[in-house]
């Protein structure tokens, strides 16, 4: 067995390689950015490597400096977890030419896959179904522009390199595919530096199924059933589960069978996943179920395939790297039971899924009701510089329903602020009609999203619980009759009289609540910001009437917030200027994105808090729009 590890990740992965490490007795090193000095993987390893800038291309990406690492500090072998390194063949070759042991499929294995085209030419040759479509060298406009029309439309153009959800275009008619190409392959060249594309056929009613393939050096190769990932937003995995509903015996077992053909074509060793499109239209069949791509490393929902099994795929992966045979044959592995995933994200559903970054102040996850994978803990700060997943939540249970029912309640428990997060998100999606009969494709979350992604008012309860609170701190109590906003009364507690009164303010309203006695149930907390309230993935900020002040009452809806936490590159007005609806006010640079900020409606520019060059938080005002004239 591998004595010690380096582990070429970060977050959420890293820790999950570290606690299965730690369980064989395996000594640990973690890396880390600038960044990530203080992150909980650094805190959880045995030792830990600075390895350069927060940028990933200056640390993480860097295979050299990872290498080095592993030498200076001993490690035997080295584990490069999910995304940066763990399909760079170059890196792989690079790893085993230091005599450091790859936790991870050969090199060679991850170049045969790597490509579309020639992962899918490959996979003919192995008897593995693939979507009908177009491989050919000849690249030229005319040709691809045939080629779709005789597929027929609609079409599917992929970068040849693509990746990510990147480099991929639907085609509805002909007459938009020269636009349509044209486009797809300057984001191919622009993202991977090739633009070559593939044409398929694009499925109208399309499931995402992938199996769990694991080879070992001995010549094995067995399958851990599949997983239904077709819950996703812009080809992004949301919620992914295993088994796939409504997969028949058969149709598993003729899927898995070709999943593991598609292994041993490339004599694979570790783990790895075989992705399928299925045309759900008459149900998940065989015969209707194409191979898509071969990803050659652990998945970030292999904890399904975990709980249905009963398997560590980490240890399996460890065991492999160190020469042992697979730790189970076909015949010994089981499903049980059905186990659902849901991808936490630090990032606003309402506002696009703009990522939202900053310290956790508030981080309280129900591991009592879920298995929780976190690669962060409370008051840790999620970071503009990589992905912003807080955590995964993974539930097993007796049936789908049950682990649907079971994810979703743990989903209500969460306490996350000031940090935005698409728990609600996820929570609808998991109790939406269609997901719950098995009725989603991969376009679910696109055609329902006005449904799924909005930002709700609190209820009375979370009202009144929030004057409660207030209250309860500072006996702020407005007596029923002739009382003013400032006027309070002492000695209030939680079972106060029916008669008393207190005032909070949610964003901009303020409500005076006449606080009764009552079984209102709301989670909430004290934070510098105010009290938070949380119910179903929500949070709700309430403040005292000072805040509304001091914000100037007359002008709170035309606050301009920061939606992330960034960097000011354009101010397009100043104090005094007058503006109209729409008129550009300010541009903020993060997360490699510019984002305008706009006039609310026509006005006067009161305030402005920033200059170009200046850092902002998330949340910060940065201008004051007061309602009226807008001429300058």
């Amino acid at each position: 067995m591998i004595r010690s590890l380096l582990i070429a990740n970060r977050g959420e992965i890293a820790c999950r390689i570290i606690r299965t490490a730690r369980a064989l007795g395996i000594h640990t090193v973690a890396v880390y950015s600038d960044a990530d000095a203080h992150a909980m993987h650094v805190r959880d390893a045995d030792e830990a490597v600075h390895i350069g800038p927060s940028a990933a291309a200056e640390s993480y990406l860097v295979g050299e400096r990872v290498i080095a690492a592993a030498k200076e500090t001993g490690a035997q072998a080295i584990n490069p977890g999910y995304g940066f390194l763990s399909e760079n063949a170059d890196f792989a070759d690079a790893v085993s030419d230091a005599g450091l042991v790859w936790v991870g499929p050969s090199a060679k294995s991850i170049r045969a896959m790597g490509l579309k085209d020639a992962a899918k030419k490959l996979m003919q040759e192995a008897g593995v179904p693939t979507t009908p479509g177009y491989l050919g060298e000849d690249q030229s406009p005319d040709v691809l522009k045939r080629e779709a029309d005789r597929i027929g439309y609609p079409v599917l153009i992929k970068a040849v390199a693509g990746g990510g959800g990147k480099g991929m275009r639907r085609v509805d008619d002909a007459a938009e595919f020269a636009d349509m190409l044209t486009s797809c392959k300057r984001e191919a060249a622009s993202s991977f530096g090739d633009d070559r594309v593939l044409i398929e056929k694009y499925i109208l009613s399309p499931r995402h199924i992938e199996v769990q393939i694991f080879g070992d050096t001995h010549g094995n190769v067995v399958h851990l059933f599949e997983r239904d990932c077709s819950l996703q937003r812009r080809h992004q995995k949301v919620i992914e589960e295993a088994p796939a509903p409504g997969m028949s015996d058969e149709a598993r077992a003729e899927i898995c069978a070709a999943a593991v053909r598609a292994a041993k074509a490339v004599d694979y060793v570790g783990a790895g996943t075989i992705e399928f499109i299925a045309d759900a239209s008459e149900g998940l069949r065989g015969d209707r179920t194409w191979f898509m791509e071969m990803n050659t490393r652990l998945q970030v929902e292999h904890p399904v395939t975990e709980a249905i099994t009963g398997q560590d795929l980490v240890e399996w992966q460890l065991r492999i790297a160190s020469g042992e045979p697979l730790p189970c044959a076909q015949d010994e592995l089981t499903i049980e039971g059905h186990a659902i995933e849901a991808r936490l994200y630090a990032e606003d559903p309402a506002s696009g899924f703009l990522p939202s970054t900053g310290q956790l102040r508030v981080l309280d996850l129900p591991h009592d009701l879920a298995r929780i994978d976190a690669g962060v803990a409370a008051d840790d700060r999620v970071s503009p510089f990589y992905d912003p997943m807080i955590a995964k939540m993974i539930v097993h249970a007796e049936d789908r329903d049950m682990a649907i029912h079971g994810l979703a309640d743990a989903i209500d428990e969460a306490r996350i602020w000031p940090v935005k997060t698409n728990a609600a998100f996820l929570r609808r999606c998991l109790l939406s009609e269609g997901f719950r009969t098995a009725g989603m494709t991969t376009g679910y979350i696109g055609d329902h999203i006005d449904d799924l992604a909005y930002t709700p008012e609190p209820g009375d309860a979370h009202w009144r619980v929030a004057a409660m609170a207030r209250g309860e701190i500072d006996g702020s109590l407005i007596p029923e009759v002739g009382a003013g906003v400032w006027q309070a009364m002492t000695g209030f507690r939680l079972n106060a009289a029916p008669a008393h009164r207190v005032a909070v303010v949610h964003r901009g309203e303020l409500r005076t609540v006449d606080v009764a006695e009552g079984d209102d149930f709301v989670a909430w907390t004290i934070d510098r910001d105010g009290i938070v309230t949380f119910e179903h993935g929500n949070a709700f900020l309430f403040q005292t009437p000072r805040a509304l002040v001091g914000a100037g009452a007359a002008s709170a809806d035309g606050a301009i917030l920061a939606p992330m936490p960034g960097k000011v590159i354009a101010v397009e007005v100043a104090e005094g200027d007058g503006v109209t609806k729409g008129q550009k006010l300010l541009t903020l640079e993060a997360m490699k994105m510019e984002h305008s900020l706009i006039a609310p409606f026509d006005g006067t520019v009161s305030e402005l808090n920033v200059s170009v060059g200046g850092q902002v938080e998330d949340g910060a005002l940065l201008a004051l729009v007061e309602a009226g004239n807008s001429e300058p």
